[in-house]
């Protein structure tokens, strides 16, 4: 209970994403822990992080976690010609050539990871993208790749 009540305070509600989780303790701390350390604390921007979610969650066709990370978006200032631009022209965004850089690698790394190659690692880190950063990044898909799955198996309601 003290979880989805800390839960409740940063969301003002309990997502159904939580209750779900609700259902196996452990695994709901796990999560939450894990959203909070990714998603609330680190290098990469929130903002960064956020168009992660959103475009790992469209390119898992995870209609709950998109609904979800445009309203994250839209409530730290996003607005909708910048979530467009972010769903359909990346390159195009106000985001930094290492944040568009580490956005469209992680995005590689969850289409088809075996397909990441040294050089492509290499040329992120020119950007100006450290390890940290990297593995920051590849965590916040992991983390969504995973919700992703976990949602659509069980066909759980958008609430967002």
């Amino acid at each position: 209970q003290e979880i989805l009540a800390e839960i409740e305070d940063v969301f003002g509600k309990v997502p159904n994403l939580f209750k779900t989780y609700s259902h196996f303790p452990p695994l709901l701390k796990a999560n939450w822990d894990k959203v909070k350390a990714l998603m609330m604390r680190g290098n990469l921007s929130r903002k960064t992080k956020e168009a992660i979610a959103l475009l790992v969650s469209k390119d898992n066709s995870c209609s709950y976690c998109v609904a979800a990370h445009t309203v994250a978006l839209r409530s730290i200032g996003a607005t909708e010609e910048e979530i467009k631009k972010i769903e359909d022209e990346i390159e195009k965004s106000e985001f930094t050539e290492k944040e568009r850089g580490l956005i469209s690698f992680v995005r590689k790394a969850n289409k088809d990871p075996n397909k990441i190659t040294d050089e492509e690692f290499e040329e992120l880190k020119k950007t100006g993208a450290s390890e940290s950063e990297i593995v920051e990044a590849l965590g916040v898909m992991e983390l969504f790749t995973a919700f992703n799955k976990f949602l659509d198996s069980l066909n759980v309601e958008i609430d967002f």
